[in-house]
């Protein structure tokens, strides 16, 4: 058993307690603190990530009590690649906080590492309870660095974001509560076992905690009608903020992919697959109206928000499908999205400080005191998250695309990602034209993006021509990942020894 499995949890928590400790010895000692750990956590993340190329599960058993008794952690190709992208991605928004936002509030890098802490914890936990008690560390760390830098709208959309957040956490007990009195265990692998050998009296139970569940995870992940809170949560936010909640919708999918391919997967009986037929829709038209928002945002802020809605209907359509090809195609376009959208946030920001009283409204406003850098950067941007060649937006719609070739939902399928894509074109090319082409010649100067906050937006926007120039490597390891997520029998092998094995499984297995 490897003691490297749990240090994406220890490292930001024992950072917490470090900056908390070492507060009065300044801003630059917590601002080292907080680097030095993101980047030992990105070459741990991407340790872990190699660890998983052979395909085999890893589990960590938290006080060496073995599942289903004790807490565990169990390392997978999707866990690997989840934890390795929050890793990446919080690094640079970190970055580009320490250009000052840092200092706009209290206890900022602490917040950060407890956000993180709850991130990777909820991407490497094998038990339910504990995704609860990870979903909750996360939201709470995320409604400080929400808050972070105070105002009006921040509060008003951070009072929106508390209440949404704690009904659903509320819900989230109640599905757990219930799934423990008629099963006796919360151990994923194990409840993915005992489901498939429930009583039939105890199916209708389950099957409205798995509903509760369904709901929760889709609150989370901002899917229709669950994603209203999302805009207005995350166009507040301070830019570094935004571009790390980047990856907080994607734990609702990754938490939706968990749940309903491992316990409510291949292998539950007539449960067995039991939010697919609500996956494909929901994502689809979810997609539609967070294109529709991005077509009718004011503001490139908003914009930005909403093409994070986009994203998460691009990728529950994809789940929807089911299949490898599917599959492996979301986890690309997932990389893609999460990437792009926190550099834009972040381009966003240094757009509107360069642009004076006007900001990132799309009104006339100020020329920008570096036209060329920040337009080649927003052309970057905008072709990626379109979708146009030869960058990674490209690439994953094209995978998408080809995953629903043969699927009877085709034509919807095709339509509506092709039309949504037509109006993030339409909004974005407007959108250019507004920041940098139509103004009034009156330069705003003195407000020059310092280098910190440039690395930290090149290296994220630089993340679409990198997927595309690698897109074989990593859409292998997709696939690789998407057949692990198919073939659930061997996570439950990995996580409790073959001897549990449903019968069925056991003669997959052996």
């Amino acid at each position: 058993m490897s003691h490297w499995l749990i240090m994406p949890v220890l490292l930001p928590m024992v950072a917490a307690i470090l900056m908390l400790l070492t507060t009065r010895l300044g801003r630059t000692v917590e601002r080292t603190i907080s680097l030095l750990s993101m980047l030992g956590l990105v070459l741990i993340s991407a340790a872990l990530l190699n660890t998983t190329l052979e395909g085999d599960y890893q589990v960590y058993a938290v006080g060496n009590w073995v599942a289903p008794f004790g807490i565990v952690l169990v390392l997978d190709r999707l866990s690997a690649l989840m934890v390795l992208l929050t890793s990446v991605l919080a690094l640079f928004s970190l970055l580009y906080a320490c250009n000052g936002q840092d200092r706009e509030g209290r206890h900022f890098h602490v917040l950060f590492h407890m956000q993180l802490m709850g991130l990777n914890g909820a991407f490497l936990t094998g038990d339910l309870f504990n995704l609860f008690v990870f979903f909750e560390i996360l939201l709470i760390a995320s409604y400080g660095l929400l808050l972070h830098g105070g105002g009006p709208l921040r509060s008003r959309a951070g009072l929106h974001y508390v209440i949404l957040n704690l009904a659903g956490s509320a819900l989230f007990l109640v599905a757990i509560g219930v799934l423990y009195g008629m099963l006796g265990t919360l151990n994923m692998a194990d409840l993915a076992v005992k489901v498939a050998q429930a009583e039939p009296e105890q199916l209708r139970l389950i099957h409205i905690s798995a509903l509760l569940l369904m709901v929760v995870f889709g609150l989370k992940a901002a899917l229709l009608p669950l994603y209203f809170w999302l805009p207005s949560a995350y166009s507040a936010a301070s830019p570094a903020v935004a571009a790390l909640f980047a990856i907080m919708t994607k734990v609702g999918i990754y938490s939706i992919i968990r749940m309903f391919m491992l316990v409510f997967g291949i292998e539950a009986g007539v449960l067995s697959h039991l939010a697919q037929p609500w996956l494909l829709p929901l994502g689809l038209v979810t997609l539609a109206l967070g294109a529709f928002g991005v077509l009718a945002s004011s503001c490139l802020r908003r914009q930005v928000a909403y093409l994070v809605v986009v994203s998460v209907g691009t990728l529950m359509a994809g789940v929807g499908l089911l299949t490898v090809e599917s599959l492996a195609a979301s986890l690309y376009y997932l990389l893609h999205s999460t990437l792009i959208t926190g550099g834009m946030f972040l381009l966003a920001d240094v757009i509107a400080r360069q642009r004076g009283d006007v900001g990132s409204q799309l009104r006339l406003g100020p020329t920008v005191t570096q036209p060329l850098l920040l337009s080649t950067l927003f052309f970057i941007g905008a072709l990626a998250v379109v979708g146009l060649p030869p960058l990674s937006g490209f690439i994953g719609k094209l995978l998408l695309l080809q995953a629903a070739v043969n699927e009877p939902g085709m034509a919807w399928f095709w339509s509506v990602i092709l039309i949504a894509s037509f109006f993030a074109l339409i909004a974005l090319s407007r959108t250019g034209s507004a920041l940098f082409l139509k103004t009034d010649d009156q330069a705003i100067t003195g407000v020059r993006v310092e280098s910190v906050s440039l690395i930290a937006v090149v290296a994220l926007l630089l993340a679409s021509p990198l997927l595309a120039l690698y897109g074989d490597a990593v859409s292998s390891f997709t696939t690789d990942a998407a057949e692990q997520l198919m073939q659930p029998m061997y996570y439950i092998e990995g996580v409790l020894g073959s001897q549990q094995l449903p019968a069925a499984a056991a003669e997959v297995v052996q």
